[in-house]
């Protein structure tokens, strides 16, 4: 059966509103909490780490799963401001049965969302969803109240993670200029107190939040203030984080953009060099440009794509023993260090890389061809299956043919967000465009355009 609160990457919603009312978000943390007891080492109770965001909303929603966590008999212990893989980490090398971290990572400050981890530092399996959001619904059924629980944050949680990041890193920043946005998200204290403590000059944006200006113009998705700040202090690089810090986007001191693609390409070569890419494979997601594939192939580099979203990647990292893989769009998983998507130790990964070489991202990417892409998101007002959209299909079909081998379409329907995403690409990018909008439109005449 298909899950109707878990997405891609939890249960993401406008704070408020359901599913992260205070109903709902209360009868989460409650089935969470009987999950974790039933998985609780005998004789032992079951423990959980809660952790968030800057978002304004934040702590209401933790206080909610909190309290009724407790109502399962369940500990809690609150890391307050930390990182989304700064939980997958911590729920790994300490006691927890789980982690929930409170995010919805690029969204604006009025969406929020929930994401746990299992102990084993991984996004829980789709049955497991499955479960907790069947007991979920069960509760509402119910006149279930919700009762926050109160909670202090343990500063020592977030300084453990910070420690472990800094002990990955086997070289100097000494001499290294960055500029270092932070969109005003979970990374916005600790990223450039990790790099300054590494030896790098550091120039800060986006670390003065508000509760209300996390990913505001700033951040992995609004790189211009990066780019002007890089190419006017003459940094060596820029790094964006986004809200919950799992996704870094880097910029180049010639002021180019080094996204998700660029980093698996560079991080590869590295990797490999150092026989260090088991069996000399990256995961990728459908969307990862066919410049990447191109690139890593005449390397002797094969690559494995899934559906998008970070956990796919990782899903097929485990299955295939692969060491790197990651997304276009910033989440790079380097699964000898973590097991999620960790922009910290993706830029830490990238400037031990450059330092080691002595060469800057200009150089280490100047190999890899981008093919024109083009990416088009249509709101919608319902979501249909692609092949019940007669239009849409054949604009689909008429594209595929224009590009034949030279080219890919790919539409698909956004696993948070009420979205229809079309991406063509391909050598021309005149008629990548032309496609690309031709399909859209036919989506947004077929399934009704949908304003928010």
């Amino acid at each position: 059966m298909a899950k109707r609160l878990f997405g891609t990457d939890g249960i993401r919603g406008i704070a408020g509103e359901f599913p992260l009312d205070a109903r709902t978000a209360y009868a989460f943390g409650c089935a969470l909490g009987s999950w974790a007891a039933d998985r609780a080492p005998s004789g032992a109770p079951a423990e959980v780490l809660i952790g968030m965001d800057t978002r304004e909303s934040g702590p209401a929603l933790a206080r909610l799963v909190a309290g009724g966590l407790v109502n399962r008999g369940v500990r809690v212990r609150f890391a307050g401001l930390i990182t989304t893989p700064g939980i997958a980490y911590l729920a790994r090398t300490d006691s927890f049965t789980a982690g929930v971290m409170i995010s919805a990572s690029h969204n604006p400050y009025r969406d929020n969302g929930l994401k746990a981890f299992d102990h084993s530092g991984f996004k829980l399996p789709d049955d497991q969803e499955s479960l907790i959001e069947e007991e979920i619904f069960r509760l509402l059924d119910t006149k279930i109240e919700p009762r926050e629980a109160p909670l202090e944050a343990d500063e020592g949680l977030g300084r453990a993670y910070a420690e472990y990041l800094r002990s990955t890193f086997q070289a100097s920043l000494v001499g290294v200029s960055l500029v270092v946005d932070c969109a005003n998200g979970a990374a916005s204290y600790l990223g450039p107190d990790l790099f300054r403590r590494l030896g790098a000059e550091v120039r800060a944006l986006g670390c003065d939040p508000d509760g209300r200006n996390i990913n505001l113009n700033c951040g992995s998705l609004h790189l211009d203030g990066l780019r002007e700040s890089v190419l006017q202090n003459k940094a060596h690089a820029g790094v964006a984080f986004d809200g919950d810090a799992d996704r870094a986007i880097f910029v180049s001191a010639s002021g180019k953009v080094v996204n998700g693609d660029a980093v698996l390409f560079l991080a590869a070569q590295a990797l490999k060099g150092r026989n260090a890419l088991k069996g000399d494979l990256v995961v990728a997601t459908v969307m990862s440009n066919i410049g990447l594939e191109r690139g890593l192939a005449r390397r002797g580099v094969r690559l494995l794509r899934t559906p998008v979203g970070d956990k796919y990647v990782l899903e097929e990292m485990v299955r295939s023993g692969a060491s790197l893989g990651g997304e276009q769009s910033g989440h790079v998983i380097f699964r000898d260090f973590a097991t999620t998507g960790d922009g910290l130790l993706t830029a830490l990964r990238v400037f031990e890389i450059m330092t080691s070489s002595g060469l800057g991202l200009d150089e280490l990417t100047q190999d890899l061809e981008i093919y024109p892409q083009i990416l088009v998101n249509v709101r919608v007002q319902t979501k249909r299956p692609l092949s019940e959209l007669e239009t849409v299909g054949q604009e689909i079909r008429d594209a595929e043919g224009a590009f034949g081998e030279a080219g890919r379409v790919l539409v698909r329907f956004s696993g948070t967000e009420p979205l229809a995403r079309v991406m063509v690409e391909g050598p021309d990018e005149a008629l990548v465009r032309h496609y690309a909008y031709r399909i859209a439109s036919a989506i947004e005449t077929e399934l009704g355009s949908a304003s928010r």
